[in-house]
């Protein structure tokens, strides 16, 4: 009599085990599906910032092409004016010859029937095929994800000869003769083209910035052609410096990205440099990583592997050191030196737990007192205002924070999760910036010895500077943007003119522009806070380290090429 009253029991307790196993089944397929959407979403998105790279820059050609079509067409009209004025004079034979010529003309030089609108994807193949130019463009591809194959797609496609080769790799000679090259190729992102087509095509600054490799020697700073623009041109075109396409982008509160109308005294006006001279190349013998100019502008010190060298570039002529502190380890590279103002006191540190002081004032400078800590090395170094406290930047991404009269430890801020590679003082000595390793830019407060703000990027920070007048906040990133940011308000600037990381940068002491160095053997001076390029100076090898001296008068930069150059910046 039990039987009956178990078995449906049995059962109903079997069907919600299974219901169970149904449901969880259901569960994970669902989350297999969900999982699967989530990877395709993110693709999606991926390839969504693809093509808005690849739109801004087809964007910037079209544009650096519209202008340049716009030149030769006046070009075009100023020479059919002077043709139409000396025909009559020549003998009849040769008019004959003139209006046959005229017929035969194979390249249209009068701007294409497409009328190259932005984006006229057929105006551009249309000129490259017109032309016959193999668009010779380099760039990082890893940084403009463009393929060679895809390039040729769309460039070579009308152009017959479309081969794509880095400039980088072909030796000037094997140009052929009628290139003319253009000197400034990478200050305005000119590229030299056909004598026949008689100007340039414009291409983005990044693309093009290996041109100019071999279109002058490679150590002279290339002046800003400011006065050579035709100021019809620049004024009738929003965003326009004189044919180089946008470097310089303003990025609002919710990330809308805007090429910049530079204002027109970008370039001109007091304080603002024209170019600057190299006038001394100090060899040191080993990489420099850190160089400091003194106030009197007499000294230079380069830090390099275990020892800082002091020159005296008062003189000129070639250089031999007049000082070697011998610092830290010999095998260990300064990172990092400061001097302070009076030129008494300079502050070393690097790859070594050990900050040492030294007393410049004596006859033969000596250590005076040494700063040890818990972390392995030092990455950058900066001196408060008042010149009675140093702040270290640690590789724990340690802050600390030190007495110089007492010599103690007064504090450390903690934050930075990977090490702290640059720091900067705010002007009026209450605010402490840094940048780090693990992709943030902190804002301190010396007071009350706590975080204030933290900006988050998706690359490592190399380099920072605070605006000597306030306000702006310039970071160079491993990703190779310089990125200014406005103390109290969420909009910024993004600039684009280097290829790799921006390895150092420093404010001239006015305020009015700054200077960036990077990887790509760059020395980039920009107008703050809008980073229009002021001049660019191209050096044998990475430039590790910069300083610019109390007047503004002269750059140092330290280089991969074991040396340092100092430059004359001229008004």
């Amino acid at each position: 009599s039990h039987m009956p009253d178990g078995t449906p029991g049995q059962s109903f307790k079997f069907t919600v085990l299974e219901t169970l196993d149904r449901i969880k089944e259901e569960f994970q397929f669902l989350q297999a599906q969900y999982h699967s959407l989530k990877l395709e979403c993110e693709k999606l998105a991926s390839e969504k910032t693809e093509m808005q790279r690849h739109y801004i820059m087809y964007y910037e050609m079209s544009y650096g092409l519209n202008i340049e079509m716009h030149k030769q067409a006046e070009i075009v009209k100023r020479l059919s004016a002077i043709c139409a004025q000396i025909i009559p004079f020549l003998s009849q034979e040769q008019q004959q010859l003139q209006h046959l010529s005229h017929h035969t003309a194979g390249i249209p030089l009068t701007p294409h029937p497409s009328g190259l609108a932005l984006g006229g994807g057929s105006g551009l193949l249309a000129l490259t095929g017109a032309l016959g130019v193999s668009a010779h463009l380099t760039g990082k591809d890893e940084r403009n994800h463009l393929d060679a194959e895809h390039l040729r797609g769309v460039f070579g496609g009308g152009g017959g000869g479309g081969a794509l080769r880095s400039p980088l790799s072909m030796t000037p000679a094997s140009y052929p003769a009628h290139f003319g090259v253009v000197s400034h190729a990478g200050l305005n992102g000119e590229l030299a083209s056909p004598g026949s087509f008689g100007g340039s095509l414009t291409l983005s600054p990044q693309i093009s910035t290996a041109a100019s490799a071999y279109t002058r020697s490679p150590m002279v700073a290339y002046e800003s052609r400011s006065h050579l623009r035709p100021s019809g041109l620049s004024s009738s075109l929003p965003g326009s410096s004189g044919g180089k396409p946008a470097y310089s982008f303003h990025v609002s509160a919710d990330g809308q990205m805007q090429p910049v109308p530079f204002p027109p005294d970008a370039l001109l006006g007091p304080g603002i440099p024209r170019h600057a001279r190299q006038i001394h190349t100090l060899s040191h013998g080993e990489v420099v990583c850190a160089v400091t100019i003194s106030t009197s502008t007499r000294h230079v010190y380069t830090g390099g592997k275990g020892c800082v060298k002091v020159w005296d570039i008062s003189q000129p002529g070639s250089k031999s050191p007049m000082a070697q502190l011998d610092c830290l380890n010999r095998d260990n590279y300064i990172r990092s030196c400061k001097l302070l103002p009076d030129g008494r006191t300079l502050i070393v540190g690097g790859e070594a737990s050990t900050l040492s002081i030294w007393d410049l004032a004596t006859p033969t400078p000596r250590i005076k007192a040494e700063l040890t800590s818990s972390a392995p090395a030092c990455y950058a170094l900066a001196i408060s205002p008042d010149n009675k406290v140093c702040f270290s930047c640690c590789s724990d991404g340690n802050i600390v924070v030190w007495d110089l009269h007492n010599q103690t430890l007064v504090r450390q801020f903690q934050g930075h999760t990977d090490g702290a590679s640059c720091i900067d003082i705010s002007n009026d000595g209450t605010k402490l910036w840094t940048g780090g390793l693990d992709n943030t830019v902190r804002c301190w407060d010396l007071r009350e010895g706590r975080q204030l703000q933290q900006h988050d990027f998706t690359s490592q920070i190399f380099s920072l500077g605070y605006c000597p007048t306030g306000e702006w906040l310039a970071v160079g990133m491993e990703s190779s943007n310089v990125e200014v940011l406005h103390v109290s308000k969420p909009d910024k600037y993004q600039l684009h003119l280097h290829e790799s990381c921006v390895l150092s940068l420093k404010f001239a002491y006015c305020g009015k522009w700054f200077v960036s160095t990077g990887k790509d053997n760059l020395l980039n001076a920009w107008r703050t806070p809008y980073g229009a390029s002021i001049f660019q100076s191209k050096e044998s090898s990475s430039v590790l380290s910069c300083d610019v001296s109390p007047d503004d008068k002269y750059i140092v930069t330290g280089s991969g090429d074991k040396k340092a150059t100092v430059y004359e910046v001229v008004y």
